[in-house]
């Protein structure tokens, strides 16, 4: 029995679209999150549309990876979205929460501050490496969770508290980012902390 050109050209392009959708997904999931955390600039602050939109956004930050690591997907493409997206819904989040929690002098000292290491970072990344050097640490995913339940841990233990683990995690975070960028002479986003480049 042969099989006709037709058909082999008809399963290798069924072959192409399949891989090219698989592929797609992570990259859909992480431009949906993007386009949640600017929908959240639009619903009122800590009410149920914005926890709905807010949990939305956390959870598609988690799925976009996983499906992307277990369909072996990633790509440079993807980690860029996905730190578009992260760069998106922290600043959307900051631009909510700040008027809303009333945050206190020294809160706000130290965050400038952290933004301050962190626009460093992007100049020096962006120097050196010529593209804007998002680094997807562990410690950059741990205060990107701590973010996310920053509003669980502001009801539960109070203002100060909260404000001062976060800040505190945020701040380690940008310095070990700051020196991984300084000190290491090529980019590689997927970088785990100082001491370890890559997975293992």
């Amino acid at each position: 029995m042969t099989i006709s050109g037709k058909a082999i050209r008809h399963k290798l392009t069924q072959s192409v679209q399949e891989d090219v959708t698989i592929k797609s997904i992570p990259n859909f999931i992480t431009a949906v999150r993007i386009i949640l955390s600017i929908l959240l600039l639009f619903t009122a602050p800590m009410s149920g549309a914005f926890f709905i939109i807010y949990v939305l956004c956390g959870s598609s930050d988690i799925l976009d990876g996983y499906i992307a690591r277990k369909t072996n997907t990633s790509s440079k493409l993807g980690a860029v979205l996905d730190s578009i997206a992260d760069f998106i819904f922290i600043a959307v989040t900051l631009i909510i929460l700040i008027p809303v929690i009333h945050l206190e002098l020294w809160m706000l000292i130290w965050l400038v501050l952290i933004a301050v290491v962190k626009s460093a970072t992007l100049l020096t990344g962006f120097i050196k490496y010529r593209t804007f050097a998002f680094l997807h640490t562990l410690m950059n995913k741990l205060t990107g969770i701590l973010l996310f339940c920053f509003p669980l841990f502001y009801y539960a233990l109070g203002l100060a508290a909260a404000a001062g683990i976060l800040l505190s995690m945020a701040t380690l975070a940008a310095g070990e980012e700051f020196i991984i960028t300084l000190t290491v002479p090529t980019f590689n986003p997927d970088r785990k902390s100082i001491l370890k480049s890559e997975d293992k």
